[in-house]
């Protein structure tokens, strides 16, 4: 099975995403809101109650999570991006940062790329990303509800993840901590700036380089979305005597030429 069309790699390879509807499905959705609600603590029904712009919650396994994370298109495109047998399958979809209608700084809408190997000490932003994407295989965009230009998308820089690489290049091994590359993130400003929107079921796979951002929510209903990476099983190689390079390793390549 593909799930995914030969112009969608070719999209991700160079813009470092790809948008797949229908990755799970709707009525999942519902399910993992009414879970979602619960927790934060707000009525649905009663919107004085929502008094934060963002409210985080803690790694989600229960069934309609474990269930998204775990379709047969999603693994199809897994295979198709990172490798068949090179990913690790998830069982949660980790932590929510639930977006609500707010005039408030959510404090936390800068533009980044998300760490993926520990760094000298436990905080993270110590945490660190080095060219062959150690820890990471994708960064996920899962969206639970429906989202509009106006809910809070994720701001995303399309072909950003070539300039990364290129900045990771010379930091070897090492790498680069989250601050570190965050502070030199103003060199992709000129990327074009896409939106991550569609309605629920919808997953964004995006390259582990990809520069994202979030965004004050201008609209009427909460966002929720989840945004888990993809584990690798095998590490990412740009030099491979065989010649075989799957789609993350060609977009490393290619921004490297």
């Amino acid at each position: 099975m593909e799930a995914l069309s030969k112009d969608q790699v070719r999209q991700f390879i160079e813009e470092g995403f790809v948008k797949v509807e229908g990755a799970f499905s709707k009525d999942g959705a519902v399910r993992a809101r009414e879970i979602l609600w619960r927790d934060t603590g707000c009525d649905p029904r009663d919107k004085s109650t929502w008094t934060r712009p963002v409210v985080r919650l803690g790694d989600y396994a229960h069934a309609p999570f474990a269930e998204a994370a775990n379709t047969p298109r999603l693994h199809a495109a897994f295979d198709q991006l990172v490798g068949e047998g090179r990913w690790v399958p998830r069982g949660s979809l980790g932590s929510f940062p639930v977006r609500f209608p707010s005039d408030e700084d959510p404090g936390d809408a800068g533009w980044h790329v998300d760490a993926s190997f520990p760094g000298a000490d436990e905080s993270f932003f110590s945490w660190r990303v080095n060219l062959h994407s150690k820890g990471r295989a994708l960064l996920m965009l899962f969206l639970f509800s429906d989202v509009g230009e106006r809910d809070a998308p994720t701001r995303i820089r399309t072909g950003s993840h070539h300039v990364v690489a290129r900045i990771l290049e010379p930091a070897g091994e090492e790498g680069m901590s989250f601050m570190e590359l965050a502070a030199r993130l103003n060199t992709t400003e000129d990327c074009p700036q896409v939106l991550a929107t569609g309605e629920a079921g919808t997953v964004y796979l995006c390259h582990p380089f990809l520069a994202h951002a979030a965004q004050p929510h201008k609209g009427t209903e909460p966002r929720f979305m989840a945004q888990p990476p993809l584990m690798p099983k095998t590490p990412f190689s740009i030099h491979n005597p065989a010649g075989r390079y799957s789609p993350v390793e060609e977009a490393i390549r290619l921004a490297l030429l």
